[in-house]
């Protein structure tokens, strides 16, 4: 049922920042942790994120980010599977593209960013890829999903197909954390 009222907000919302943006107010939990996320999405050249720990210890700080975009929803989960809880936030930017902006959790005593690389960086994943992302969010798994257009630019309609992209987040370098894809496959367009 969450993931469904998600979808309908994002869809809402994506209609109506048309016209004007809608303030994003959240609160999210796990247990008696989490986050409150706020952005008064009045600009969509121009807002300020607002993410505030929630049940953190005292040393944790809030991150304010400007950003080019609005605030469409976020959600919570431990996504690397450390025990503590993480939020994303799902960004519409200016040309209409869904962004991410996640945070983890570092044994609820401060926040880190999880790096989400651009998916024009990776040649076999990127192909046929004009945007139109669609993100779902399961049990730590983040799902991506987009039509799949052909090679020629002036053929301006998806093919009959879409590609779906498993993440998940693993820690990397000097401990930092990024979303991995681990499975992608192509499907027809209606499932």
């Amino acid at each position: 049922m969450h993931k469904y009222i998600t979808t309908l907000f994002l869809l809402f919302s994506f209609y109506a920042f048309g016209q004007k943006g809608l303030k994003y107010d959240s609160t999210m939990k796990i247990g008696k942790v989490g986050y409150k996320v706020t952005c008064m999405n009045r600009n969509p050249d121009r807002n300020v994120l607002n993410v505030r720990p929630v049940g953190f210890k005292a040393d944790a700080r809030e991150v304010n980010l400007e950003l080019r975009g609005r605030v469409l929803s976020a959600e919570i989960d431990d996504l690397n599977q450390d025990g503590f809880p993480d939020v994303i936030i799902y960004i519409l930017d200016p040309q209409g593209r869904t962004n991410l902006f996640t945070l983890s959790s570092q044994e609820n005593e401060m926040l880190q960013p999880i790096y989400f690389s651009d998916i024009t960086n990776d040649q076999q994943l990127s192909k046929g890829y004009r945007g139109r992302d669609e993100y779902k969010l399961v049990e730590g798994i983040l799902f991506r999903k987009f039509p799949i257009f052909e090679s020629d630019t002036a053929i301006k309609e998806p093919t009959n197909k879409v590609r779906q992209i498993m993440y998940r987040v693993v820690t990397g370098e000097k401990g930092m954390l990024s979303f991995k894809p681990f499975k992608s496959f192509d499907l027809p367009a209606n499932q």
